[in-house]
This record gives C-alpha cells, sequence and structure tokens, in this order.
C-alpha cells in the first residue's frame, strides 16, 4: 500500500515508497524488456557520484533508494544550472500544461468530432475549466472504444502529455478532476462508467496496454513511468477510497515497463546501441591499417538497417507478441 505520508500533493514521488509498496515495483519499473537488464542512465548528470552512475550504466534499486533516495528528481525540482545544461546537451524542454492540454483537446476534438468535450481553454490566462459532467459519446463510438485507442507520448520526458499530476514547468500540483493527460481521461472515462473494483481494473488495464511513449534518457524515462503508476493508483483511491491490491499496482508497473520504454526515436534502437567496427586489415603506401565498418543505418540515415538493438514492444492485442517498434511504421 503507498505510504501515507506522501500526500497527492508531493510531486516528487520517492523510489522508497515505490519499494514500500512491494520492491518487485520498482525493480519492474526499472526493467528493460529489450535488453533484459534494467534501462541505464543515457546523460553524464549523475557521474560525480561514482562509476555506478556513469553513462552506460544501469539504474540499479540501491543507486536511488535510502541514502540515495533524492538522486533522481522531476525536472523542476533539479537547479536551473541542470536545467539548463539538459537543455543544452539534450534540447531537454518540457511543455506548460496548457500546452499539454490545447494540443491533447485537438486529438480528443478529432476523435469526438466536436470541441469542449473534457474542459473549455482560456486563452486569456492559460487556464481550462472541466466539465462537470459525465462525458457523452457520438453515435457509433462508445466509452469503451474511447479506452481502447491507440494514444503515444514521443519523446516523453516525465509523460506531461499522458498524465498531468502537476505542470512539468511550474511544479504546481494539478488536482485529480482537472488533469488533462491522455491517459488520465481514458481513467476519468472508466472512472463514470464503471461501479464494481473488477470492471474499473480490468478497463484500467486495457487503458494502459493502449497508451504508449518513448525517452532517451533513464531518469526522465523512470520519473515517466512512476508518474503513470501513481496516477493509477489515484484514480483508484478517488474511486473506491481505498488503494489498489499490490497485485493489481504490480500488473499495472508490468504494462508501462512494457508501454513506455528506452529509445533513440530517430534510429528506433535502444540509445548508443549501433556500433563501428574493425572488418579486416589493409595494406596502404603507409603500412598496415585497420579498416573500420560503420552502422549503416548511421551512414545512409537508413531506420531499418542499424546495427544496433532494435526496441521491442508488447502488442497485447495479438497474444501479447513482442514485436519491434519500427515495424509498426509504414
Amino acid at each position: 500500500m503507498p505510504n501515507k505520508e506522501l500526500s497527492p500533493a508531493c510531486i516528487d514521488i520517492r523510489e522508497d515508497d515505490l519499494r514500500d509498496i512491494s520492491p518487485e515495483v520498482l525493480e519492474t519499473l526499472l526493467r528493460d524488456h529489450t535488453t533484459g537488464n534494467n534501462i541505464f542512465w543515457a546523460t553524464h548528470d549523475y557521474e560525480a557520484l561514482g562509476s555506478a552512475y556513469d553513462y552506460h550504466s544501469q539504474i540499479l534499486p540501491e543507486l536511488i533508494t535510502g541514502e540515495n533516495g533524492m538522486v533522481i528528481r522531476p525536472r523542476v525540482l533539479k537547479s536551473k544550472a541542470e536545467q539548463t545544461d539538459r537543455a543544452k546537451d539534450m534540447a531537454e524542454v518540457f511543455t506548460p500544461s496548457w500546452v499539454c492540454n490545447a494540443q491533447n483537446n485537438l486529438v480528443d476534438e478529432a476523435w469526438f468530432g466536436r470541441k469542449d468535450v473534457f474542459n473549455v481553454e482560456n486563452t486569456t490566462d492559460h487556464t481550462w475549466q472541466s466539465n462537470p459532467d459525465k462525458i457523452e459519446f457520438p453515435d457509433g463510438k462508445t466509452w469503451k472504444d474511447y479506452v481502447r485507442a491507440t494514444r503515444m507520448e514521443m519523446t516523453c520526458g516525465e509523460a506531461p502529455y499522458l498524465v498531468s499530476r502537476y505542470d512539468a514547468t511550474t511544479g504546481e500540483p494539478i488536482p485529480l478532476q482537472e488533469r488533462i493527460g491522455l491517459l488520465d481521461r481514458k481513467l476519468r472515462v472508466i472512472s463514470e462508467n464503471t461501479e464494481t473494483s473488477g470492471d474499473w481494473l480490468d478497463w484500467a488495464q486495457i487503458a494502459y496496454m493502449h497508451t504508449y511513449g518513448f525517452e532517451w534518457q533513464g531518469d526522465n524515462l523512470l520519473l515517466a513511468r512512476e508518474a503513470l503508476l501513481w496516477t493509477f493508483i489515484e484514480y483508484y483511491q478517488a474511486k473506491f477510497g481505498k488503494a489498489p491490491l499490490v497485485k493489481s499496482i504490480n500488473y499495472i508497473a508490468y504494462i508501462i515497463s512494457w508501454n513506455l520504454w528506452q529509445m533513440d526515436g530517430l534510429k528506433g534502437v535502444v540509445p548508443d546501441s549501433c556500433r563501428d567496427g574493425v572488418k579486416e586489415k589493409i595494406m596502404t603506401l603507409f603500412g598496415e591499417e585497420k579498416q573500420i565498418v560503420h552502422c549503416p543505418g548511421c551512414q545512409q540515415e537508413d531506420i531499418r538497417r542499424h546495427n544496433g538493438t532494435y526496441c521491442l514492444i508488447r502488442d497485447w492485442a495479438n497474444d501479447k507478441k513482442k514485436i519491434r517498434f519500427i515495424d509498426l511504421m509504414k
């Protein structure tokens, strides 16, 4: 059960709190199903803490819990210098909630065929007013169709388009009834259309199976995964007045660990997994030289010819088969 001391207003989900729910939860959220290892740091920001925090090192539970429990924090809680460095090094720029809301509203406007389904925007002061009524669905579409609709956030960072526990640029917490994420909207619809815990959980699992995102940096990916998991707990508590069972939390964490993954979005491979190699030694006028063979995908900018490790996702609707993400691209 979640730590009672963690209030909804606390934007920083502590890894110790996740471990207190169940050690398996944190281990699952750190898993990389493509490599069989844990996700890795993929940033130089933590290297001063020791070799275990090197760019290519895996993120292990003991590195981010206990006395290391404050190592990973949301961007808004980092120093201004850290934020600036990450913006320069990785073009990391987070989006205000009002922009996420406006763009998510466009997605829903196209799906529903009408505007202002979940909220009405105030463009003057960048706020919004949530629709207090039960969401109505257009002819030929049902709430179940909406929950099954696939949504994905590319280069997701802390996943502000999927779940909106807080404004990623200000750190201001967002109350549950005012949240605007794509997954928030699905969970709201589920809560409005189910009565029993069993039905709610079944449809929540379907919602998570149809919600995707990928990210390069391991710390951001973990923050995104944590946010999706904690959002599940918060919506369940709001609906039923108690925390979900640990086995339910574990299963949602498992779905999240597949659906939010670590990837170089331009190549479709695990970040920095493309490699150059020595094919053979050749004789030149200047003596013996090595013939370097470069990754053909990188050389030709061909996403299907990289020699790196192509990222796998799970096709939940097709016998849960493992497929390469790039094979979904036309």
